[in-house]
């Protein structure tokens, strides 16, 4: 809290203050540096207990920023590993979708083709039924015929 003094020009109370305000920008490094362990509870609680613009409040806000600071460069680190994981998962499935497809396409030639071949079958059984059919009226009739 800052005291006030009347030189009687006026001019004590500047000088006090700025001093003070030399006094606190020095005071505020070595605070900083007393808080570096501690945790945050305990830093937001002291940064609670003081008035705004005190050395111990402009520590505590220091010391949080500081800290806040490197989690979000751990996050931001953090979230670019995660984005290149996923960057490279994407790329692997658009390659299994590509090998799904193409195994798909293949597999459709192949059933294509084997119906032409059943159907191919299928033809070549009722011919062979309709040769078996007409040899068998042919082994009738000559046997009918000797007799």
């Amino acid at each position: 809290m800052p005291v006030f003094v009347n030189d009687g020009d006026g001019r004590g109370v500047e000088n006090r203050s700025s001093e003070e305000a030399q006094g606190s920008d020095q005071q505020v490094p070595a605070l900083v540096d007393l808080l570096r362990n501690r945790s945050y509870a305990e830093i937001r609680q002291r940064m609670y207990d003081r008035e705004p613009g005190s050395a111990w409040w402009t520590a505590c806000r220091a010391e949080l920023d500081l800290r806040n600071g490197q989690q979000l460069g751990e996050a931001a680190l953090a979230l670019s590993r995660s984005s290149e994981k996923m960057r490279a998962s994407v790329q692997h499935f658009e390659q299994l979708t590509d090998t799904l497809h193409q195994a798909t396409t293949d597999l459709g030639e192949l059933l294509r083709g084997t119906q032409e071949a059943g159907r191919r079958l299928e033809i070549a059984v009722y011919v062979t039924i309709g040769v078996s059919l007409v040899q068998l009226f042919n082994l009738i009739f000559e046997i009918f015929r000797k007799r």
